[in-house]
């Protein structure tokens, strides 16, 4: 049967890469206005009577094989801690932060040590050259005889250079400097992302090999490209930090083979990425004893709990409508305990402005820290102080009710080792041996065991 080419007109949006049969004024994919383009799809090869190569053959669910006893461990503890264990050969990782963060010696590091135990591993460098990659591998110890390294830009030689090679670990530094000569586009822009990204992604698929993508960041902070490349790959992860502080955090925004709560910490030195040993540690370290509006709280970033301070600043405005600002958490969830505050246990705010932070850049997304934000809110509108050794955890309920949280005994243990002694919690928590618990059930009880109640 012979094969017909239909070729057809599409319109195409410069900034998500959805595409429509027709002209839009403003994408309804992204909402962006005057990005839809009219473009030419590439001709589609119909053949009926065409089968794949390899067609998959339906098994009984158990007799599928699994990936979890050949995990890759990348030798990077705070990486391996968000992967699950390590790379699932086939996978394919997209690792994206902003200019400075480390992306590239993150993944240099990572490539060292698999070489190192013999995972034959090649790193494309699309933005620097061989050399400048070799002075930083020097410098971060990576010179293993099993990491392959070449600078191309162009996809059907990365191709080749990895039908040649044959690693078991592949790199690209990175998707956005790699370009197909048969796509339309330049480097960078929507097609040649999405186009380039299917191709790696189905040779890792087709050959096994635990591929990772190094990807840029927008000025908005999501992964530039189309939003198609988070979908085609099987895990994205998140690289974070302030380039003019040392500390640098590593989230799983999607990962197909695991969870994506755990938080890697670690630290850049001139040596490299150094995992933190001691994470609540750091994040106090610098916590002013007796300030009002500070509350420490225990929160869970996967399996593991850490201590962090909460801060609050209220400050008298005459705006008409006052300001709520978080930093750091929910900023709804700020004006949900203020107005909890004001209603179930009337600490007067309408005519205040509220600030809320989490201090040493973690990021809190649980309720476990509403307590302590309500109470930090409250002593500083009382300009009161809470007791330095008290830590404070607690879901707070829109009746003004402290609800429990999971694993409370682990929180309240690793608080126990940084020196508190002191606990404001919810009714129902276990007790924990050393530990002074003040069980409160709803906010005026916790503002009473607090003390910040009143000023």
């Amino acid at each position: 049967m012979t094969r017909t080419s239909v070729r057809s007109t599409v319109f195409t949006c410069a900034s998500c890469g959805y595409e429509s049969p027709k002209w839009l004024g403003r994408c309804t994919e992204c909402g962006t206005w005057g990005s839809v383009a009219e473009s030419i799809a590439p001709p589609l090869r119909v053949s009926p009577s065409r089968r794949g190569p390899r067609a998959p053959v339906p098994l009984p669910i158990a007799e599928v094989s699994t990936y979890s006893s050949s995990l890759l461990p990348t030798g990077v503890g705070e990486l391996d801690r968000v992967l699950g264990g390590g790379l699932v050969p086939g996978s394919v990782t997209l690792v994206g932060g902003e200019p400075g963060m480390g992306k590239s010696t993150l993944i240099m590091q990572a490539l060292g040590r698999l070489a190192d135990r013999g995972a034959r591993s090649l790193l494309v460098c699309a933005e620097e050259s061989a050399a400048q990659v070799r002075m930083r591998a020097d410098r971060l110890g990576a010179l293993a005889p099993d990491l392959f390294v070449v600078s191309d830009t162009s996809l059907p030689a990365v191709l080749g250079h990895v039908c040649a090679v044959e690693p078991v670990v592949l790199a690209v530094d990175s998707i956005q400097a790699v370009h197909d000569p048969d796509s339309p586009g330049m480097a960078g822009s929507v097609s040649q992302v999405r186009d380039g990204a299917q191709q790696l992604v189905a040779l890792a698929k087709e050959h096994d090999i635990a591929t990772i993508l190094i990807g840029h960041v927008t000025k908005d902070g999501g992964l530039a490209g189309p939003r198609a490349l988070e979908h085609v790959v099987d895990t994205v992860l998140s690289f974070e930090g302030d380039r003019h502080h040392a500390l640098r955090m590593l989230r799983a925004l999607k990962h197909r083979f695991g969870t994506t709560d755990e938080l890697g910490l670690m630290e850049m030195t001139a040596s490299g990425l150094e995992p933190v040993a001691d994470p609540s540690a750091l994040f106090l370290a610098d916590r002013r004893f007796g300030a009002t509006g500070s509350v420490v709280t225990a929160v869970m970033e996967g399996t593991r709990p850490l201590c962090v301070e909460v801060q609050a600043l209220v400050a008298p405005t005459r705006a008409p409508l006052p300001r709520r600002v978080a930093h750091a958490f929910e900023g709804n969830r700020l004006t949900m305990l203020v107005a909890v505050l004001q209603q179930r246990a009337a600490i007067g705010l309408g005519d205040h402005d509220v600030y809320a932070s989490v201090a040493g850049g973690v990021r809190v997304g649980e309720p476990a820290a509403d307590l302590s934000v309500a109470l930090a809110v409250a002593g500083a509108r009382t300009e009161t102080a809470i007791e330095p050794d008290t830590i404070v955890i607690g879901e707070v309920g829109l009746g003004g009710e402290i609800r429990q949280v999971p694993a409370a005994s682990r929180r309240l243990v690793e608080a126990l080792r940084l020196g508190f002694c002191r606990a404001i919690v919810p009714v129902s928590t276990p007790d924990v041996p050393g530990m002074q618990l003040r069980r409160v059930g709803d906010l005026r009880e916790a503002l009473v065991a607090s003390r910040v109640g009143a000023g």
